[in-house]
């Protein structure tokens, strides 16, 4: 069956109606109720999210590269940036993510995540899927992994919200779609995302507005209470999901009066430090992200944002824009992981890398299965705004991983090397991505509650495994 953004707007719609109906999950099948770390490798986690669609060939799994040339044969392009080495022996990167390759002894490439097979596809989509690990429409509204982590385990300072989004907007192109899945589902409100558009003015998201006394936002606070009672939150929500309502404003307003939130001023920051973060937004949200972290914050996602035909959705002039993408992830991302190292804090704290799907500059989804082509790539390339990876490629992917008892210096998995560029070599997929998550944070493997009278898990039907050759 074939999906709409119309259709899966609408069906997440009707998830999340009757996600606030369907009261509170029964917690006496919740198999990880009692939240044993024993085990646990990892204390928190930072979601450093490359949206749109970053191409495996043109990043971190180079090809061989053929320079642009007027008339060149399209289907000879594998890669459109020189290799250039790592810190790793045989192991190269394309040109611009140097800064990045020289901290790869900290962690694991994994060169064969394979995204799923959703027909036509759609960014929001397979967005959805990658955040919740379930594909939609779902009868229920799923939760983002963040927020099953906040709810498993708790913040690990009270003070600082335990899901942090940073980076992504919802005023943009499928801005509703992309909701659909920032949220914390039938887990309710308190485990849903503290949302920060923009990591510049964090220190806002914090504060009351210019002008407004601490009297008066009391005073606002209490009026939203009243609010929530007389909203159809009030008229039709259980009241496990008005009493979650209230405990995600009252969180927030904890944070807004503690000492913690200064760890959203980035002026605070060494002007030397801050430069290395100041390539734009992703970058300024790394550096938070790190401040979170060492404030005690459980789970961060940092987005280079989602927005049709921009970003990392390359349906033209590919080339150019991910040599700017990468201008913005290199330097923050090595930095990050450097300074997480340096202060200890990398040991307990997992940092994953990743996107959706990759690109190709000919095929559209995976090779065998036609999918609908949603880019004209012409067979002979006459100008450099066709020289780049234009299309959906679904069939191998690359995802980076550094800390909570990741193996350092490792290559999980292969692609191969011609077209189609394919995982020939432990392909790995989102539910075992999850699961190594979880089990890392000592979540238990069958975690679950019980929704609409039937469980529901962490991953789909509670089958997903932990992918253990990944840990040291």
């Amino acid at each position: 069956m074939k999906w709409n953004r119309r259709d899966f707007l609408k069906n997440t719609s009707a998830a999340t109606l009757a996600a606030m109906a369907a009261g509170a999950p029964m917690t006496s099948l919740l198999t990880s109720c009692n939240r044993k770390k024993t085990n646990s490798k990892a204390d928190s986690v930072i979601l450093l999210w490359m949206a749109g669609g970053m191409a495996h060939t043109d990043t971190f799994d180079p090809k061989k590269f053929t320079p642009f040339t007027k008339g060149m044969d399209a289907n000879s392009v594998l890669s459109t940036f020189k290799p250039v080495p790592t810190i790793l022996d045989g192991v190269s990167f394309s040109e611009g993510l140097e800064s990045i390759g020289k901290i790869m002894d900290k962690g694991t490439l994994i060169r064969s995540y394979v995204a799923a097979d959703m027909g036509h596809i759609l960014h929001s989509r397979h967005q959805y899927h990658w955040h919740t690990c379930y594909k939609p429409p779902q009868s229920v509204a799923a939760p983002h992994f963040g927020a099953w982590i906040a709810k498993e385990l708790g913040p690990v300072n009270p003070v600082i919200p335990a899901f942090i989004d940073i980076g992504q907007r919802f005023t943009l192109g499928e801005g509703e779609e992309l909701k659909a899945f920032h949220t914390a589902g039938f887990l309710g409100n308190e485990y849903g995302p503290f949302l920060i558009p923009d990591p510049s003015a964090g220190l806002e998201s914090v504060q009351p507005p210019v002008g407004m006394s601490n009297t008066r936002f009391e005073k606002r606070n209490q009026l939203y209470n009243e609010l929530v009672n007389q909203s159809a939150m009030g008229d039709f929500g259980s009241d496990y999901q008005k009493e979650s309502l209230k405990r995600s404003m009252e969180q927030a307003y904890i944070l807004l009066k503690s000492p913690e939130a200064k760890a959203f001023d980035l002026s605070k920051e060494p002007k030397e430090i801050y430069d290395i973060y100041n390539t734009g937004k992703f970058g300024l949200g790394c550096l938070m992200a790190r401040r979170l972290v060492e404030q005690g914050a459980r789970f961060i996602s940092v987005t280079t944002e989602y927005e049709p035909f921009k970003g990392w959705d390359t349906h033209e002039n590919g080339n150019t824009r991910a040599k700017d993408m990468k201008k913005q992830i290199d330097g923050p991302v090595a930095q990050l992981i450097k300074d997480l190292d340096r202060t200890g804090h990398l040991d307990r704290t997992i940092v994953i890398l990743a996107s959706e799907f990759s690109r190709d500059m000919m095929v559209e989804g995976r090779p065998g299965l036609k999918v609908q082509e949603q880019v004209q790539q012409p067979d002979v390339i006459q100008e450099m705004k066709n020289y780049g990876m234009h299309r959906h490629f679904t069939d191998g992917a690359s995802i980076l991983m550094f800390g909570g008892g990741i193996k350092k210096g490792y290559v999980y998995g292969k692609t191969a090397d011609e077209r189609p560029c394919k995982t020939i070599d432990k392909p790995i997929v989102i539910d075992q991505i999850h699961q190594t998550i979880y089990h890392a944070l000592g979540i238990a493997e069958d975690a679950h509650y019980v929704v609409e009278k039937r469980p529901f898990y962490t991953t789909q039907d509670g089958l997903g495994k932990a992918e253990m050759s990944l840990f040291s």
